[in-house]
């Protein structure tokens, strides 16, 4: 009998990624085989995303269009956040399913897709246990990382304990599950030994790490431990840190460890005070005034990527402009933009979703506009300067890579002039800058 074979499509964020690629070794530990096609596999999984309307959406369109080729002795499993939510609804709009796993229990891949051969079709089988937990291979010896290329996104928590008003996570993912350290390390090490550049750390609230253990300034302590532990990986980056909890210490850490990146994703999602009580954020804006101030003057240099929310409901046109005018006044390297989703079950659902679309998308158009030109202007200034920069492709004569100001797939690319080896960090001298990326050749040029 040939072996078993599957493929893998992983929707959403980076977050889901890692699960995704965890799902993948633990069935290639079980004889499995990947293959790069839906119709070559004999199973087919779907890691889903379910945390706005247009992720069910494509969620949903993937899992339908699969479902209606599959051929005989296929499997079609869907996973992940969708189903840890609309597991029950998602069976009754895509016939066909085989398995129904959530995403607190990816671990459980292996056994769901052994019971859902081993029992007869056209029901599903569900594997939606409320609880999260740890077994088998995780944490003791799979590798919670999803490597790619020369990066590798390192998840050190999941799940979320935070109030946010239009947040789902919480509903999907339970309350905040931090990593043991000490497996964290070990990861890092291994990682290190693989030959990875950059080392992104990942969670729903990067700055919240160790709270359920009993630390205080747990993201600090891991990131100083890391720096030991992994001296040859250059780059450390973290994404998704939470307002008011940026400590001074943090900043120091970050600050002091050159192989901590000066960058840092804070997704802010709003600036005025009653926007943001109504989101259950923190409201208190100066807190951010302080805190950046604090950072750019102990990190000259720093880059901060962060995202906001129009539409909100509620949101007035001068609630809007407070937005615009924080937006101009901060200077922001990168800014992210969502129209509000409306989420059943969270706790904005009273509030409902009075703002019309076409309010929300001319508010959404006014603020990407205004950081268009802010973002431009940021760029310029590095035009002249040396980048050292990850090389991470080639297209003709052109490679592509990233500096520290970007973090893959959600910032810019620099563009270099001639020959560059993938996967080196090579000083480019910037020439020339655009909306979103730089161009530039390698320093030793003239």
């Amino acid at each position: 009998m040939p072996p078993q074979t599957f493929h893998l499509i992983s929707l959403g964020c980076a977050k889901n990624t890692v699960d995704s690629d965890s799902m993948a070794s633990l069935l290639i530990g079980d004889g499995y085989h990947p293959v790069d096609r839906p119709e070559r596999a004999d199973v087919v999984i779907v890691n889903t995303c379910g945390f706005i309307e247009p992720a069910r959406r494509e969620s949903l369109e993937t899992l339908r269009e699969l479902a209606s080729h599959k051929r005989e002795g296929q499997m079609l499993i869907a996973a992940g956040c969708l189903t840890q939510r609309y597991g029950a609804e998602i069976a009754r709009q895509v016939p066909g399913l085989d398995g129904i796993l959530g995403t607190r229990r990816w671990m459980d891949i292996v056994q769901v897709v052994r019971q859902a051969r081993a029992r007869p079709h056209p029901e599903p089988l569900y594997h939606l246990p409320t609880e999260a937990r740890t077994v088998g291979k995780d944490p003791q010896s799979l590798l919670r990382a999803s490597i790619q290329g020369a990066s590798a996104y390192l998840k050190i928590a999941d799940g979320c304990r935070r109030p946010c008003a239009f947040c789902a996570i919480p509903l999907i993912k339970g309350t905040a599950v931090s990593r043991p350290m000490d497996v964290i390390l070990n990861e890092a090490r291994a990682l290190q030994q693989l030959g990875i550049r950059e080392l992104i750390l990942i969670a729903q609230d990067t700055t919240d790490y160790g709270h359920d253990l009993g630390m205080k300034d747990g993201l600090a302590t891991l990131l100083e431990r890391l720096v030991e532990v992994a001296p040859d990986i250059p780059w450390i980056r973290i994404l998704y840190a939470y307002p008011g909890y940026v400590t001074d210490r943090l900043i120091e850490v970050m600050a002091t460890h050159p192989q901590i990146l000066p960058y840092l994703d804070m997704p802010l999602q709003h600036a005025h005070p009653d926007t943001l009580r109504r989101m259950r954020r923190p409201a208190n804006v100066e807190w951010v005034y302080r805190t950046l101030e604090k950072m750019r003057a102990a990190m000259p240099g720093l880059a901060i990527r962060t995202t906001f929310i129009v539409g909100y409901p509620g949101e007035t046109e001068e609630e809007f402009q407070t937005l615009l005018d924080f937006i101009e006044e901060m200077r922001f390297d990168r800014v992210g933009a969502f129209r509000y989703s409306f989420e059943p079950g969270t706790a904005s659902e009273p509030l409902g979703d009075p703002i019309p679309p076409e309010v929300k998308e001319e508010r959404y158009a006014r603020l990407m506009e205004k950081q268009q030109a802010i973002s431009l202007h940021i760029n310029q200034s590095f035009v002249g300067k040396t980048l050292d920069v990850l090389v991470e492709g080639r297209e003709g004569n052109i490679a592509i890579g990233r500096s520290y100001r970007d973090a893959p797939e959600i910032d810019g690319l620099v563009l270099i002039e001639g020959k560059a080896e993938v996967g080196t960090l090579l000083p480019v001298r910037v020439t020339g800058a655009m909306v979103y990326d730089l161009s530039g050749v390698p320093a030793a040029r003239t």
